[in-house]
């Protein structure tokens, strides 16, 4: 059998985003466009994939164009049907011509650049493109959008793909995911597994006497997602290389110039109203729509002299932002001149009315968010109204960037016409506001020199891979990668090996692509696995044991498609026998379920669940150790009873399957192993499960093995039992600690010197 070379695969599993695109030079982009600009163009054509998140006002229709142009590919443009005829007009001004089609049948072959909307998705052929554009492309944030499914299902098979919008995560990291899964990139559930934890589940510990705490997490069932810990440098890095994020110029180190924001001046008018709930003694704010709909109703006549008064106080151009269709009426009545766009009218009727606000031609332009709040260009006026709120902080943003936008020359004025009992909507509005800007400037902060990097053609992360090796009396502790250190083992020199290896992408215990746990999902895992898995049966006397735990681990709908359990314990003992062992018998430890539970807040486990519908009950996980052995015979016999540490009645007890009576919390003590980048899950293998291993398999005076240390429980329990032990762990923290703990050991268990495990003129185990 044929293996990849360990290197190669390394570079196959780590995070770098392969460009499909086409290299060009600055000189090929239209001149017109600024520097920064031109440089996104030429970065985003090399990728041929990619995202571009810039802030509203910056250029992405020029950007898209130029992309576009320069692939030279039969490009459809997919955007809001306002975008998309307003794209129409400002392609005309760096002299490109883009048509606007409503099927495939418009489609010509003399032609290269379509734009449509994406109510007419269903009528194209998306196969027959050589690119593809989304603009405003945070629609796809949607989990459940049918048009995000379609969209990245039709455009599979396009070659080259650009999504640009100015909101790519208004809510959460997770949503980047969608844009991550229409440019093929990663799946939804490559990236969770890649980079994010289920918040509900990890925010559980237990202390050192085994008592289980529980920490804030989220109470969505355990479908709520935050960003690993280890794993944020990871992201972030990730994502540059295919998304460009920048608020301003001078993020990626241009100049500002032309691109300096006047100011914005917010203003809330309130109508005051007695509004008295009916099953309240006080008013603690409106709940549901219902009661909205009462307040803005009752106070409708009030707000509509207030709006009035502030239009016709001002000769300026006006827009105003409605929710309701009976308030967008009443609006349009009440000021001369208004003109109403609504969802029911004509594409041509509301194309022209955009067009004719833009020209000057309409002084008052009535709509709702929905309808012209996304992509338009209105930086002609500065003036706009909101006729009410609600909570879409997209909507409010999105409607304000519509003349408060990069080539804006006038100080921006936006009024809230509202009720005082709805004071609260605008409150929880500019929280959301406050919260969008933190995380956008974070986002901007984190990515910013991977960016530069990205645009410059320059790397600028190092591989922080470290090895080092503590040999002292019966032990040698290694730091490194398993795959890497475990060649520097002499061939059949070890008398048994006993590990927990990471279960799958369950746990990342650093960003390291050498972690078997920083996988985009199983077969991944266990095309990293098997190295370890082969060089390990290398190391094994033939006829010698290798213990592993392992457990079923829990399948989440929104990483692994379906809620379930996986059998993992199944997938290890395959993996182990497609390269020579001998699957030789297996043991179940009996687990607290209730505990269990109490950790994992896991539904199938709970009492309640029995109630509400025990279809979606289950038993409690169990802990299993998987025994293989190496084919041939064995040249020294392995005697427990001899050695005096069996007998007929401890024999009975753990020759059962299921092995009782071990104690959950008789761990090494293990939270000084963690950094500060540490997630809550550090979970040694219990002491009382591996001294079974060791006492059964191996002799006093032979080697155990451990190619994933941790904090050194199993190469402890070897030397507290009189075995030598050799450990190798990837982490330092964990090796540290490993290395103090068989300090311990060997001062409670003095053992032999270790010459004959390690050669030092050969630097080799043997």
């Amino acid at each position: 059998m044929e293996y990849m070379e360990y290197n190669e695969f390394l570079r196959s599993k780590s995070y770098h985003v392969a460009n499909v695109g086409i290299e060009i030079a600055d000189s090929d982009i239209n001149p017109v466009l600024f520097q920064f600009q031109r440089d996104i163009v030429r970065w985003a054509v090399r990728k041929g994939r990619a995202a571009i998140f810039l802030d509203t006002g910056m250029g992405k229709t020029f950007i898209q164009l130029e992309w576009a142009r320069l692939l030279g590919q039969n490009t459809l443009i997919i955007a809001p049907l306002s975008v998309a005829r307003q794209t129409v007009r400002e392609a005309r001004k760096i002299g490109l011509e883009v048509r606007y089609v409503r099927s495939q049948s418009e489609i010509t072959q003399e032609h290269r650049l379509w734009i449509t909307n994406y109510e007419m998705l269903d009528a194209f052929d998306m196969e027959t493109f050589g690119a593809v554009v989304l603009d405003e492309s945070s629609i796809l944030k949607a989990l459940a959008s049918k048009t995000r499914k379609a969209l990245t299902e039709d455009c599979a098979n396009v070659k080259y793909r650009l999504a640009c919008t100015a909101t790519p995560a208004p809510n959460d990291n997770i949503e980047i995911g969608n844009h991550a899964e229409f440019l093929g990139i990663a799946s939804q559930a490559e990236m969770l597994a890649m980079f994010f934890v289920n918040a509900n589940r990890e925010h559980t510990y237990q202390d050192d006497e085994g008592k289980t705490f529980i920490m804030k997490g989220s109470n969505n069932g355990g479908q709520e997602w935050r960003l690993k810990h280890h794993a944020e440098e990871a992201f972030f890095s990730w994502l540059s290389a295919w998304a460009i994020t920048m608020t301003k110029p001078s993020d990626l180190g241009y100049d500002d110039n032309g691109f300096i924001l006047p100011p914005l001046n917010i203003t809330p008018h309130f109508v005051s109203v007695d509004y008295q709930q009916d099953d309240r003694l006080m008013f603690t704010g409106l709940s549901g729509i219902g009661e909205r709909s009462k307040v803005r109703a009752s106070t409708i006549e009030a707000r509509l002299e207030m709006l009035a008064a502030l239009v016709a106080d001002s000769s300026e151009q006006w827009i105003i932002w409605t929710g309701l269709q009976r308030e967008s009426d009443l609006v349009t009545a009440a000021i001369p001149g208004a003109v109403e766009v609504k969802g029911s009218d004509t594409p041509e009727h509301k194309v022209k009315a955009f067009e004719d606000f833009q020209d000057g031609a309409i002084r008052v332009l009535v709509t709702k968010p929905r309808i012209g709040g996304f992509g338009m260009n209105f930086q002609n006026s500065h003036n706009m109204a909101f006729f009410g709120l609600n909570d879409s902080w997209e909507a409010w943003y999105q409607c304000i960037r519509r003349q408060y936008r990069f080539g804006q020359t006038k100080p921006v004025n936006v009024h809230i016409v509202m009720s005082n009992v709805e004071a609260g909507i605008y409150q929880n509005i500019l929280r959301k506001d406050a919260m969008a800007k933190r995380l956008r400037s974070g986002l901007v902060e984190k990515v910013r020199s991977y960016e530069k990097g990205e645009i410059r053609m320059q790397a600028v992360t190092q591989d922080e891979y470290q090895e080092a090796t503590v040999r002292e009396d019966g032990w040698v502790a290694m730091l490194g990668d398993s795959c890497k250190r475990l060649p520097e083992i002499a061939d059949d020199s070890v008398d048994l090996s006993v590990y927990s290896p990471p279960f799958e992408d369950l746990f990342t215990y650093s960003n390291s692509t050498r972690d078997l746990g920083n996988s985009k999902g199983s077969a991944e895992f266990f095309a990293h696995y098997a190295f370890i898995i082969r060089e390990v049966l290398r190391v094994t006397k033939p006829g010698r044991m290798t213990c592993v735990h392992t457990s079923d681990i829990p399948a989440m709908a929104a990483r692994d498609g379906y809620i379930g359990i996986k059998d993992f314990p199944g997938a290890v003992i395959r993996a182990y026998e497609a390269e020579g062992w001998v699957f030789f018998g297996r043991a179940f430890v009996q687990k607290n379920p209730q505990a269990q539970a109490i950790r994992t807040k896991a539904k199938g486990l709970l009492f309640v669940q029995l109630r509400k519908d025990s279809s979606d009950s289950r038993p409690a996980l169990v802990d299993q150790i998987l025994i293989f052995k190496k084919p041939g015979d064995n040249a020294v016999p392995v005697d427990p009873v001899g050695n005096g540490e069996m007998d007929n009645e401890r024999w009975i007890e753990w020759a059962h399957g299921i092995w009782l009576g071990i104690s959950e919390s008789d761990t090494l003590q293990y939270h000084t192993a963690r950094d500060g980048a540490d997630e809550k899950h550090i979970c040694p293998l219990q002491l009382g499960t591996i001294e079974r291993c060791v006492k059964l398999y191996s002799n006093p005076g032979e080697v155990v093995l451990t190619p994933f240390m941790g904090i050194g429980s199993e190469a402890y329990t070897a030397v507290k039992f009189g075995r030598k032990a050799i450990g190798i762990e990837l982490k330092r923290s964990y090796f540290d600690v490993a290395v103090n703990n068989l300090r311990h050991a060997s001062i409670q268990n003095r053992t032999p010197s270790l010459f004959d495990l390690l050669d030092e003129n050969q630097d080799s185990v043997v």
